[in-house]
């Protein structure tokens, strides 16, 4: 009988490495073998975003993703067929997203804040991680990060911070932690953590091991 694909949520608060965990997952496995979904990219348009009590949007609420039609998505990849989804570009002036292709493959990975928080996305996965990294690590990554990608100065990134993050982190984030199957500590690195994943990836989605060694 032949096994569907493997689908493994990862979340974790902003700044703790989600991406880059994803990213060494799948530099780990053979071509074609991984499949990588964004919860960035079911962002919702600015104008249907909720603002807060000075009148900033709060893109950091479950209510600023459509959680609902990634669901439906990850149902449609794990039955076979071929999607494609707007890139979301973090509302950068001049920048147009263009369209990502997700593909089914042997392993399906959905990265983002409000994976494990959505209960109809929650329950579709075979494998929850959750990143762990202190709240002091997590703010200093995001002070580069937004400085260098987004071209955020520092005060905005305090002003949303504190306002906006870490009340998400605390509300919708660390109330599911305890629901994941697998915890990786990234305060300095998880290089170890991403070779024992990568294994049971391999394993759990029956990808021969013997391919990984074929990846350029």
């Amino acid at each position: 009988m032949q096994r569907g694909p493997y689908l493994v949520g990862v979340a974790g608060g902003s700044g703790s490495g989600k991406t880059t965990l994803v990213r060494a997952l799948r530099a780990g496995l053979p071509e074609g073998s991984i499949c990588v979904v964004s919860q960035d990219d079911y962002y919702l348009p600015r104008e249907e975003q909720a603002v807060d009590a000075n009148g900033k949007v709060n893109f950091d609420l479950p209510t600023a993703v459509d959680l609902d039609a990634l669901a439906r998505d990850l149902r449609t990849l794990a039955a076979g067929e071929v999607l494609y989804r707007k890139e979301y570009t973090f509302n950068q002036a001049g920048r147009e997203g263009g369209l990502v292709e997700l593909r089914p493959a042997p392993v399906i990975i959905v990265e983002g804040l409000f994976v494990l928080h959505h209960v109809p996305l929650r329950e579709l996965f075979d494998l929850r991680v959750f990143v762990d990294t202190s709240e002091q690590e997590q703010l200093r990554r995001r002070l580069l990060r937004d400085a260098r990608d987004r071209g955020y100065g520092e005060e905005e990134v305090l002003y949303q911070w504190h306002q906006h993050v870490l009340p998400a982190y605390r509300s919708y984030l660390l109330p599911y932690r305890h629901l994941c199957d697998l915890h990786v500590v990234n305060e300095q690195g998880f290089e170890r953590a991403t070779s024992v994943l990568c294994d049971h990836l391999r394993h759990a989605a029956g990808v021969p091991s013997a391919l990984a060694d074929q990846r350029s």
